[in-house]
């Protein structure tokens, strides 16, 4: 698929518009409760969101544009889908949970950290994509959490949705501080070496040249 759609010249930030609509739908499906239809939504969605880069590397349309609009809008991709679920727990119904509301806002906002510690470290650092939840482990967990919804089963295994969203709470902060840290020693241990290139600068600078006189031997007579 990704050689054809190279071939046919499509332009690939069109398969990013088309992944972050079909995301958008994912967020209502969630929203109105359709957690199984939601789940295979968010499938096919990411299925744009990998093409996209690989079809640009292909076909040979790789700009830093391109990449900029792929991280700006994958933020609203995963905003979109918090907020479904924020949506669905708030209503008055059967599944109505303030806790789940709450721990969908925590996520969204642990989710938007982490992107933005990685995006302001990299100003500073060449990489910083530490931490175990990134954005593919987030997507996963919301495809186990949406396709393991049944309603009405008493299964273990079944309506996972709330044990995903405390693991995305959770996780999203841990990953925020794993990457603050590694930001942190890593600007530090630059810092230390700019020092040290630096002080054994200004020691060369500082030392005097020692000038030869010539000895009595080799005095010409």
């Amino acid at each position: 698929m990704v050689r054809w759609l190279a071939r046919g010249h499509i332009n690939p930030n069109i398969l990013t518009f088309v992944g972050v609509a079909i995301n958008v739908g994912c967020g209502l499906l969630f929203g109105f409760g359709w957690f199984f239809w939601a789940g295979i939504v968010l499938i096919v969605a990411n299925l744009f969101d990998m093409l996209d880069g690989q079809v640009a590397r292909l076909s040979g349309r790789v700009t830093s544009f391109g990449g900029f609009l792929d991280s700006s809008l994958d933020r609203l991709s995963d905003m979109v889908v918090f907020v479904g679920l924020m949506v669905f727990y708030a209503r008055d119904r059967e599944y109505h949970s303030t806790l789940n509301v709450f721990l969908a806002g925590a996520g969204l906002m642990g989710s938007v950290m982490v992107s933005y510690a990685s995006a302001r470290a990299e100003s500073m650092i060449p990489k910083c994509d530490v931490g175990f939840l990134r954005r593919p482990e987030r997507v996963v967990l919301f495809i186990i959490g949406a396709l393991s919804t049944v309603p009405g089963s008493n299964n273990f295994f079944a309506n996972r949705m709330p044990a995903v969203l405390w693991v995305l709470a959770i996780g999203s902060y841990w990953t925020f501080a794993h990457r603050m840290h590694h930001t942190w020693t890593e600007v530090t241990k630059n810092e230390v070496r700019e020092k040290l290139a630096e002080d054994e600068r200004n020691a060369k600078l500082q030392t005097p040249e020692v000038r030869h006189e010539p000895s009595l031997a080799h005095k010409t007579s």
